[in-house]
């Protein structure tokens, strides 16, 4: 609790307000005659990218099930000469393609490809692992000329089981020096640049178990599950209002009894907890729990807790020097980058890129599909966006956007100096499971 109350007093009691930063790089890059030519080869892929990212909305598939997706994306990948492995670090749905070798540096592209159940590429997991492909097979032969490492690691069920974060515990990340990926979002703008850095998640399931009984012959024989989720819905939504404003809990009920008349033996829901920092976040997951718990002392229940069902999504730490080179080059592309909120001001979603973030030096921008400010992910007219003509412009524009940057970070030691120094000053290396002594349960 104290070191929640302690990011309290920082970010809310007293905000900190970053100093104001160039939204611009200082380095050299791979140079204008290397951008030029990405921008090139990303033209001349555009109608296959295109294909893609229609024929993934046309055919969604979630997480973990993304079979026809990851072969659709590697037959792409192998028609341009370019080797993929289907079912990579032990997980069915991922898959890693790599050019390159020796001891130079190492850049990983990364891909989505997992949708939603009822409202399919809602998120836009279309485009990013079109704009994915894109940026990879445009900076292969750039990565081949300079002795240097790129990578396009595909990566499944971003919505539903951390998928990345599998990858990383497989040592997928192990010989990556830095990693990045392009995320879809409403209207026209790119992202920040110190931004958006999200929120973290842990998922909390809890099962009840009572004693059923006639709901009206004998309901005093009875111990209600369904009154014990209950209550512990209503508790967590009254700890609403004494979290930090940028934590988020939500949670569903998925098995609230079958019929009116015996009393519930068995009931359960599930509850999201999000939290900016990791810290707080493993302290408001014990104050859910605690909740939890309590509900199953008030109604006479057993509550069966289980935390982390699936892998924990640390909060994102955004690379700025890498991001810079992301923003430099969409800005060429004719896109407009708005200025960066306050660290504390943001809350949020959660993306396991968070996990890779916190284990190499990652850029996770976001760009704008052109459609209506207020048509936003997760939702079925956002789906409908990722195939309209804007969204495949904002596509050509995010796989330019992040070959460039591939291709900034394995021509520049300057640069890549500047990456590896700002990712250890953040702390360095870190896992969730290397903390698992700390963590709550």
């Amino acid at each position: 609790m104290t070191a929640y109350l302690e990011w309290q007093q920082r970010h809310v009691v007293a905000p900190v307000v970053p100093e104001p930063v160039a939204e611009t790089s200082s380095f050299a890059g791979a140079g204008d005659e290397v951008h030029a030519e990405l921008g090139r080869s990303v033209a001349d892929l555009a109608p296959d990218l295109r294909a893609l990212a229609t024929a993934l909305f046309e055919d969604p598939e979630i997480g973990f099930e993304e079979q026809r997706s990851v072969a659709r994306i590697a037959e792409l990948v192998e028609s341009h000469g370019r080797a993929v492995e289907v079912g990579a670090f032990g997980v069915p749905t991922a898959f890693l393609a790599t050019v390159g070798g020796g001891s130079g540096p190492h850049f990983a592209v990364i891909a989505e490809y997992d949708a939603l159940p009822g409202v399919g590429h809602a998120c836009g997991h279309n485009i990013i692992a079109a704009a994915a492909v894109g940026a990879f097979l445009a900076a292969a032969p750039v990565a081949e000329r300079l002795g240097a490492r790129l990578s396009l690691v595909g990566a499944p069920a971003e919505e539903n089981g951390g998928g990345k974060e599998l990858v990383l515990r497989a040592g997928g990340f192990d010989a990556v020096d830095a990693a990045g990926m392009v995320h879809p979002a409403a209207g026209a703008r790119t992202s920040p640049v110190l931004g958006p850095r999200t929120t973290g998640v842990r998922r909390v399931a809890v099962t009840y178990r009572g004693r059923a009984a006639h709901a009206a012959g004998a309901p005093w024989l009875g111990r209600n599950a369904l009154d014990a989720v209950v209550t512990a819905y209503q508790g967590v939504a009254q700890l609403r209002q004494h979290i930090l404003p940028t934590d988020r809990l939500h949670g569903i009920i998925t098995d609230g009894g079958a019929v009116p008349n015996v009393v519930p033996e068995r009931a359960s829901a599930l509850f999201y907890v999000r939290s900016a920092e990791i810290e707080t976040l493993r302290v408001l997951t014990d104050r859910v729990v605690a909740v939890l718990e309590a509900a199953g002392l008030a109604t006479g229940t057993h509550a069966d807790i289980e935390v982390d069902p699936v892998p924990p999504y640390l909060p994102l730490q955004p690379n700025l020097a890498l991001t810079r080179r992301w923003a430099d080059a969409v800005r060429r592309r004719g896109r407009e980058v708005p200025p960066s909120p306050p660290v504390a001001a943001q809350g949020g979603p959660s993306t396991d890129m968070g996990n890779v973030s916190r284990y190499v030096p990652s850029l996770h921008p976001s760009i704008g599909l052109g459609g209506p400010d207020d048509v936003h992910p997760h939702n079925a007219a956002f789906a409908a966006q990722t195939i309209r003509e804007p969204a495949f412009a904002a596509l050509a524009d995010a796989a330019v956007g992040l070959a460039a940057t591939a291709a900034d970070y394995l021509a520049d030691a300057e640069l890549r100096d500047a990456v590896a120094a700002e990712f250890a000053a953040a702390g360095g290396r870190f896992r969730w499971e290397d903390a698992r002594e700390g963590a709550s349960r």
